[in-house]
């Protein structure tokens, strides 16, 4: 399933003595199309030293001039200053892998890399390295630290790590208060200059170019390591530096690990136009293989979850809340609609295993509330062909998930989400690792909230379906944000967090109202847009456990339900057909033999070409359901045959959206 064919050269350079700089032409890493390089030099750097520093070029084109690497130490020693190039190594890469759930199965990863090894020139004379990594469609850098006498431990206070991009550009990111975040702030398009020295900002940032050219600032391969933030420094232009999450027991310490050791990657993807950043797959190539071995037990799907609609009904006998009636009520709706999971989670504070949702007290994991017999629910659901996933508080999970993943494999759970982890430091990389490796052992799938964008890691450990690292439609909740999520707001996301990888995102209600209609309320909320807007969504995100948040009733009778159902949760293949970061996207993406397409625009209406080129030859049965304001539910469908050679024209209404379903015919 995986393979890595490798070609290497090595080049020993001449090392002048210690104390004198190497005076050598730039050590250049080339993409194998030849456009992307990335370049390593010791230059001059506002002091008469030689400092380590980087470029990268996408043809004559500057798309990061020259900026500085660097560490600083524990104490205020600091690696990066004058040092020599000792050896640089080189080789192809040549990987292939599938990807399951993904956003496409066959995964093909080409690369050059260079490996730098460098020696300080000052005591104490320590040994140390940069690799870099030049693709098709992005560039990659991390620091090595050699275990070598005298230095066996390796203690970072942060990184100098910068990024100098050309100009003035526009961005589209996430500003952060600080580092204790569960990264849900509001995404924002401005220009560089808008934000003030120092402004701290969240993975991934991109970047408009000049010439319409795009990049994005990400991680991969956050392993045993603090997480990468940008702060905007005070230089001229679109610079920024990295910063690293501190522990939180000593916040002037980011990192405490033995040598050897290595960085995640700094990743910069770069692309002519910004729907190839979506279809990218450098952020999974750039991470290890599946480690788990057999992932025939994963079965990625959707989700009822009550919390979002606050355990709301119109008419039932019974009281809805954290009840063996309720979760009964459920699974009976998530068999009748074709929904394979129900969650159990949390009402009014209260979690379902019993105390707080915060701050958690202690409560074990096996056991429901009183009125909620956990025992005869799993029975229940069992019957109904219906599995249960279970939502938990991570330091419930960090407690008891050697105690209670072996049972809740035996009880045939399906899933765990932990949330409330609120940071993203060198410790929490240990107990997502941890969990991700436990829940494996014991065939159990992950969620995680409230914490940073998943770096590739579900490449390694298939079984982590999604992170949040988002603000989502759980913000319509009136305790939550009295401005809700925008459409707007919706159309950033394909082109700034799911550049990392899936997302979850509290999919569900088609209960959508016009903008201006809209007011947050916590039980039964609202989405602004309609309801297409939300069924394209099912394509247009990546989420390999997607919610069907809203209240049973306000599906049954929908003429979008069965539709909504069967959308897939994984994909074969990806193609992002056109967009424009804000304003409007069209995804398709293919499952088996057929293909999904997902179009979704912002606060302007808009009529939308939908070229199909990507469909293969033949002819094709098409199900589009749009906007129609006449209709029932404000949605239609019609049925259409179509090649490869026709283009579509879906009309949208204002935040509104287009699901269509092509299906080869004989």
């Amino acid at each position: 399933m995986h393979k890595m064919l490798i070609a290497a050269a090595v080049v020993f350079l001449c090392r002048p003595a210690i104390g004198t700089v190497a005076a050598a032409p730039p050590v250049v890493c080339r993409s194998p199309d030849g456009i992307l390089a990335i370049e390593f030099s010791l230059r001059k750097d506002g002091s008469s030293d030689t400092a380590p520093q980087y470029r990268v070029r996408r043809g004559d084109a500057e798309v990061v001039g020259w900026s500085r690497l660097g560490i600083d130490l524990r104490d205020g020693e600091f690696l990066g200053g004058p040092c020599e190039i000792t050896e640089v190594k080189t080789r192809v890469v040549r990987d292939e892998y599938t990807q399951f759930p993904g956003k496409r199965r066959k995964v093909v990863g080409n690369a050059s890399e260079t490996t730098i090894r460098l020696l300080e020139t000052t005591k104490p004379n320590r040994r140390w390295g940069m690799v870099l990594r030049a693709y098709d469609d992005g560039v990659a850098f991390r620091y090595r630290f050699p275990a070598q006498e005298g230095w066996s431990r390796l203690e970072i206070a942060g990184e100098r790590t910068g990024f100098r991009v050309p100009g003035y550009p526009m961005t589209f990111g996430m500003p952060l208060p600080s580092y204790y975040t569960p990264h849900e702030e509001h995404l924002q398009k401005k220009p560089v200059s808008f934000f003030a020295k120092d402004a701290l900002f969240g993975l991934p940032l991109l970047i408009e170019l000049s010439g319409g050219k795009w990049a994005a600032i990400l991680e991969a391969d956050l392993t045993d390591y603090a997480a990468m933030y940008l702060a905007r420094t005070g230089e001229p232009g679109a610079s920024f530096a990295a910063r690293l999450s501190p522990l939180p027991s000593e916040p002037k310490l980011a990192v405490r690990a033995e040598l050897p050791h290595e960085s995640p990657w700094r990743v910069i993807m770069i692309a002519d136009k910004v729907e190839r950043l979506v279809e990218s797959d450098l952020i999974l190539n750039l991470n290890k293989p599946n480690a788990i071995g057999d992932t025939s037990w994963i079965k990625p799907g959707k989700t009822t979850f009550p919390w979002w609609n606050g355990f709301y009904e119109k008419s039932v006998p019974f009281k809805m809340g954290l009840n063996t009636e309720t979760a009964k009520y459920y699974i009976d709706f998530c068999a009748e609609a074709g929904i394979p999971y129900h969650s159990l989670d949390g009402i009014d504070g209260v979690a379902w295993y019993g105390g707080p949702i915060v701050p958690y007290m202690g409560a074990e994991i096996t056991k429901g509330v009183e009125g909620l017999d956990f025992p005869e629910v799993i029975r229940y659901a069992r019957t109904k062909g219906v599995k249960l996933r279970l939502w938990m508080n991570w330091r419930a999970a960090e407690k008891y998930m050697d105690q209670a993943f072996p049972l809740y494999h035996a009880w045939g759970i399906e899933g765990v989400m932990v949330d409330f982890l609120d940071s993203d430091d060198q410790e929490i990389s240990h107990f997502i690792h941890r969990l991700l490796k436990t829940a494996a052992a014991n065939r159990l799938t992950v969620t995680i909230h409230n914490t940073k964008e998943t770096t590739g890691l579900e490449r390694t450990y298939p079984n982590l379906l999604t992170t949040e690292g988002v603000r989502n439609l759980e913000y319509n909740k009136n305790d939550w944000d009295l401005a809700g999520i925008p459409p707007d707001e919706d159309l950033i996301v394909p082109f700034t967090r799911m550049l990392a990888g899936p997302l979850d995102y509290h999919q569900g209600s088609l209960r959508g109202v016009p903008m201006a209609d809209f007011q947050p309320r916590n039980v039964a909320p609202l989405v602004m847009g309609t309801p297409c807007h939300m069924l394209a969504s099912y394509v247009v995100y990546q989420n390999h456990m997607s919610m069907v948040a809203d209240y049973p009733s306000s599906y049954r009778g929908h003429p979008a339900l069965s539709a909504l159902a069967k959308i897939p949760v994984t994909w074969d293949d990806t193609h992002c057909l056109a967009g424009v970061p804000g304003e409007y996207v069209i995804i398709a993406r293919r499952s088996g033999t057929d293909w999904h397409l997902g179009a979704m625009t912002g606060r302007k209406a808009r009529t939308l070409k939908l070229p199909l080129k990507f469909l293969g030859p033949g002819r094709y049965s098409a199900e589009l359901w749009a906007d129609d304001a006449k209709a029932k539910q404000g949605l239609s469908r019609r049925e259409a045959a179509v090649t490869a050679d026709d283009e579509l024209t879906i009309d949208l209404a204002a935040s509104g959206g287009s699901y269509v379903k092509l299906v080869p015919t004989k």
